[in-house]
């Protein structure tokens, strides 16, 4: 059997990749010979890539059956993963199922089914006890993050899905962190373990370490001065606790720090205006918990805030793995204090911050996000949204930034000081004959 198709090199132009990366190579030879891999290997070394390219000529043989099946911790990364592999441009039908989604819309998308299944596990289930999903041509089982996948809470939704899929012949588990010993209901019969975590990921993912003392228990100030230190570049800020997030961002804006925070009790829409804000620079920085630890591939984050010392090694890991990505450098910088004690993983050489004496607040971001209650089932696109407020808008095209199409609604970045001439403009025009609610983003 060959070892990449002829397909392969159209496929990496696409998606502006000049090659596959060794990891890469190594995993689609492994799922050539071997039935079950665990690949184990740094965020942001292109896992996804690993496990999804290998996947299309056995979706392409039967595209209208399901033939594997993706499941994931979040559903941030179920929908990442969703937008990577649509990116192929493989004319391979996908659905992601994941909670705080319509399950109807989910349900709608099922009666034909997709070639490749991505989901998290409680909603997954769900389907699967209501019929919605035929498992019995589910030969691919892929467990992205299987480490958080497997953790104690999601084992018994786990341990249903897997014991309903009859064909499974072949499974792959991939992680950016090993864990100790897999649970027996996964199945594993003779895996081979492909371990890029081993030797000199510490010295080559560009990735340094700083830490920063604070005089005070609540590090609010500290955290404060830092920020203008570091200017405005793209920044998270990762908390323990959801209460904590929701402070920091109100305490930060309140002495003009503009943010936006993300956190797992958020609704939806909430969570896609605060990731988008932060994705398109109406927002260069970002309050979270470690629900933004993975699943997250926002390009060039700049630095890592820990205010909040990481419970565990794997956390500190994952965090500092949205930053760092594809050869690009980003720096992880720990704020500690008073009565708190230095993590033992924290390497000696580790650089300690000075913060300079003077404080000069960041510059305002110079966009602004504009919510549009359209999208793609409603047949809007990007190219609509770009036509309209050119037109009726007046806008050029430097004026419009990141737009993203969810399924009943937008976002778009629109220079900021275009934007209440643009309101002005547009509030009693349609959109595809349509009158549409647009409105700056909450």
């Amino acid at each position: 059997m060959q070892q990449t198709p002829s397909w392969l090199n159209d496929v990496l132009d696409k998606i502006n990749i000049k090659s596959l990366n060794d990891m890469q190579l190594d995993c689609w030879k492994a799922q050539q010979a071997h039935k079950d891999i665990i690949l184990l290997s740094a965020t942001g070394s292109g896992k996804t890539l690993a496990f999804l390219l290998p996947l299309v000529d056995q979706l392409k043989a039967a595209p209208t059956q399901t033939k594997a099946l993706i499941i994931v911790p979040s559903r941030e990364l179920a929908m990442q993963i969703e937008n990577v592999f649509k990116s192929l441009q493989q004319h391979l039908k996908v659905t992601c199922c994941y909670g705080g989604h319509k399950r109807e819309i989910e349900e709608n998308n099922l009666k034909q089914a997709p070639a490749l299944l991505i989901g998290t596990a409680g909603r997954l289930a769900d389907h699967i006890r209501r019929g919605n999903i035929s498992t019995k041509t589910i030969e691919t089982l892929v467990l992205d993050e299987f480490d958080k996948s497997l953790e104690l809470g999601f084992v018994e939704e786990m341990s249903f899905i897997i014991a309903a899929l009859p064909a499974v012949n072949k499974r792959v588990l991939t992680s950016a962190t090993a864990m100790n010993a897999i649970p027996a209901f996964v199945g594993l019969k003779e895996a081979v373990t492909l371990d890029y975590l081993t030797g000199n990921e510490k010295t080559d993912t560009g990735l340094t370490i700083k830490t920063l003392a604070s005089a005070d228990k609540d590090k609010l100030e500290t955290l404060f001065r830092l920020v203008c230190m570091l200017g405005n570049r793209s920044t998270i800020i990762f908390c323990n606790h959801r209460e904590a997030v929701e402070r920091t961002s109100q305490l930060l804006k309140e002495k003009d720090i503009v943010n936006v925070f993300y956190h797992g009790a958020m609704e939806q829409q909430e969570r896609d205006a605060a990731l988008c804000k932060f994705r398109n620079g109406t927002a260069n920085i970002l309050v979270t918990t470690d629900l933004a630890a993975r699943g997250l591939d926002i390009a060039h984050i700049r630095y890592i805030i820990h205010y909040h010392l990481p419970h565990t090694e794997e956390s500190f890991t994952h965090r500092n793995g949205r930053t760092a990505r594809m050869d690009a450098s980003g720096t992880a910088i720990l704020i500690i204090g008073p009565e708190e004690k230095m993590p033992t993983y924290i390497p000696a050489e580790a650089e300690q911050i000075l913060l300079p004496d003077e404080i000069v607040i960041p510059e305002k971001p110079k966009w602004s996000t504009l919510f549009i209650a359209a999208g793609k089932k409603d047949k809007v696109n990007k190219i609509d949204i770009v036509g309209f407020l050119s037109q009726k808008g007046e806008l050029k095209k430097e004026d419009i930034g990141l737009i993203e199409v969810k399924d009943f609604f937008s976002f778009v970045a629109i220079r900021k000081i275009k934007v209440n001439h643009l309101l002005h403009l547009i509030k009693e025009e349609r959109i595809k004959n349509k009158k549409v609610k647009i409105m700056l983003a909450k």
